[in-house]
């Protein structure tokens, strides 16, 4: 895995403020200008996996973060469901489901893969290195 130095170099917190701007995006549209509800839902969820990641990473050890990264994994899931109302109620079309329900999953993929490597390594209950 790549040195982290700092927050910005997190490759599941780069996919997350990716699925972060263009739920952003699709919600600014005139489909969701009423449905109040589900645009802030949706912005919610997006906001927190990237917030999750953020805020774990600054956290005093590797216990915490994983707490955080497994708070972030879900909210990406709830990005999914939100998604799939959307294109249920006809906010979105399938292409553009598809395409951010991609990025929830990729999002998802990084957290676990992030997860699975802070549990393996031997900075178990430190706090994650950026070259201590």
């Amino acid at each position: 895995m790549p040195t982290i130095r700092r927050l910005e170099d997190i490759e599941a917190w780069k996919k997350a403020r990716e699925l972060n701007r263009e739920v952003y995006r699709i919600t600014r549209g005139e489909s969701f200008a009423r449905d109040f509800a589900l645009r802030d839902q949706i912005r919610r969820a997006t906001i927190s996996a990237m917030s999750n990641i953020a805020e774990g990473y600054e956290r005093d050890g590797n216990a915490e973060f994983r707490q955080f990264l497994y708070i972030a994994k879900g909210s990406a899931g709830e990005v999914r469901a939100q998604l799939y109302a959307a294109l249920d109620v006809e906010y979105i079309d399938q292409e553009t489901f598809e395409r951010i329900t991609t990025l929830a999953l990729d999002t998802t993929r990084l957290v676990q893969g992030f997860i699975r490597y802070l549990d393996q390594s031997d900075l178990k209950g430190r706090k994650f290195a950026e070259d201590a």
